[in-house]
């Protein structure tokens, strides 16, 4: 298998633009959340941000070429690969701001600092996690049905992927329908445009042309930044500061299950290539996206990475080793140049969205296609947890939206459930399915596929592990914030109650059932 193919630019757009979109929430929120300065943003996190994402693109770029190598193939696709977007949005707000906020009310001089230190030990703690996790999961990978797994990732990708970018679409039908209909004629109609050009770039350029004659680019006024060279520069001194200081633990409550929500969702993704026909190794594939997660620390990137969602679409591109190179080195030269507000003004999202699009229904359908066609019900039933997610996730988006929770208004509580309720939405159960979805979504798929094949043993031991995550606080349970709300990591009786009744109840299928 050669290191380049025609397509590998297919599947560079797509990854890129999936890469491009982090970079610039992190740019946003750090800058008008945290209040960082744009020498901290450009000269440290971004940086940082480029030694995570060289080694894991590199790194997975070669193991496809040996795994090619080792098989005799030429169609092996390589693990793609960025930056975490849950853990993002939680080391920001559950971790940084909260240290800003406490820094802030005790009169420190730099709170910027201080909550830019806290997020370089909540990257370090989930690189922990994700490195010791890659050598103890492939138990729990060949215990687990496929169609659990695959379910997991299907819920996410036909909600936060499809659903949100499908919105786009339709906001600015000219740009996304055009370019939606040039990703369908090339990866569902099995067609190429005359000069083999590739139909990725095809959509990006149409997207280009057509957000500029349509008045969605250029995004915003012209960027004032100055492109320069920024190395990355080590943190060694800021992490072991904030790693040997008293608050050092305060933070453990997002960190753990964080980590643990990367380490099973980049298993997932393992579990969905090699449905998809490329078998990489659990162990190293895990352990590289934790060192990866520990280099970023190290070089003042708060911003955990992970195996990313959707092998099975690059895949189908025809992407192969050469779109994790040039994804790994132009997102590099993007970090280190400060060049990234300027292809933002000039370059929307909308441009590239459908191929997006594309990989998120792509995913949704691997779950049918490779299990078993008895096991569908799993499927369905993995796939609910993540759009009840989803669900949630909306809903708040909603209420945030009318200003609820801004100084004006309530703040959120237990109130707006009784508001839910009258319209007979249980806002409740959705809030609790959001907290640790994705082990929800895997439990819940795997013991209806041991009922169906009826091994209720099997079905009794998912329902005691569900149990015990529920008495842990790692699923279910969640607290009230100003504007949102949050894992608690307190015990949830009533749903760990719930599951043991279930348990129970399959242990005695046995003797209380009979076979219809």
């Amino acid at each position: 298998m050669r290191w380049f193919v025609r397509a590998d630019l297919d599947g560079f757009f797509g990854l890129a633009l999936d890469n491009l979109v982090q970079l610039l929430v992190i740019v946003n929120l750090c800058q008008h959340v945290l209040g960082f300065s744009e020498n901290l943003v450009y000269q440290h996190i971004l940086p940082g941000a480029a030694v995570s994402l060289l080694i894991g693109n590199l790194y997975y770029a070669y193991q496809a070429k040996k795994l090619a190598e080792s098989a005799g193939r030429n169609d092996i696709c390589a693990l793609p690969y960025g930056i975490n977007t849950v853990s993002l949005f939680a080391y920001i707000f559950l971790v940084m701001l909260p240290a800003k906020l406490v820094a802030e009310a005790a009169g420190a001089a730099n709170p910027e600092y201080i909550a830019w230190q806290a997020g370089l030990m909540a990257c370090f703690g989930s690189g922990l996690i994700e490195l010791g996790g890659a050598f103890v999961v492939e138990r729990l990978r060949q215990a687990t049905p496929r169609a659990a797994l695959l379910s997991t990732l299907s819920g996410i990708a036909l909600t936060f992927i499809s659903l949100g970018f499908l919105f786009r679409t339709y906001a600015h039908p000219v740009v996304g329908l055009v370019t939606l209909s040039v990703i369908l004629l090339v990866y569902f109609g099995k067609l190429r445009f005359r000069g083999n050009i590739p139909g990725g770039l095809v959509a990006v350029i149409l997207g280009v042309l057509l957000s500029w004659l349509m008045g969605l680019a250029p995004v915003g006024a012209l960027p004032h930044n100055d492109l320069s060279l920024n190395l990355p520069i080590p943190a060694f001194g800021d992490l072991f500061a904030v790693l040997s200081s008293k608050d050092s633990l305060s933070y453990l409550s997002v960190i753990i299950p964080m980590g643990l929500f990367n380490v099973i969702g980049s298993l997932q993704n393992i579990e969905s290539a090699e449905a998809a026909g490329d078998s990489y190794p659990t162990q190293s594939s895990l352990a590289v996206n934790g060192i990866g997660t520990l280099a970023a620390s190290l070089f003042g990137s708060c911003f955990p990475t992970t195996i990313y969602i959707g092998h099975p679409g690059w895949k189908a591109m025809g992407a192969r080793a050469g779109y994790s190179i040039l994804n790994g080195t132009v997102i590099t030269l993007i970090c280190l140049t400060g060049s990234l507000s300027y292809i933002a003004w000039a370059i929307p999202v909308d441009a590239g969205m459908a191929i997006v699009l594309w990989i998120g229904i792509v995913i949704a359908a691997q779950a049918f296609q490779e299990t078993p066609r008895n096991h569908a019900p799993a499927v369905v039933m993995g796939l609910l947890p993540g759009i009840a997610a989803w669900g949630a996730f909306m809903a708040k988006s909603g209420v945030r939206a009318a200003d609820y929770g801004v100084a004006q208004m309530p703040a959120f509580s237990e109130s707006m459930l009784a508001r839910f309720q009258q319209s007979d939405i249980w806002m409740h159960g959705a809030f609790a399915l959001e907290q640790g979805f994705i082990f929800t979504a895997m439990i819940l798929a795997a013991l209806t596929v041991a009922i169906i094949e009826r091994h209720f043993i099997k079905a009794a031991l998912w329902s005691g592990a569900a149990s015990l995550l529920s008495a842990s606080g790692l699923i279910h349970s969640y607290r009230w914030t100003v504007s949102d709300t949050a894992l608690s990591l307190t015990p949830a009786w009533e749903w760990a109650i719930a599951y043991a009744v279930m348990g129970l109840l399959f242990l005695a299928a046995k003797w209380v059932c009979v076979e219809d």
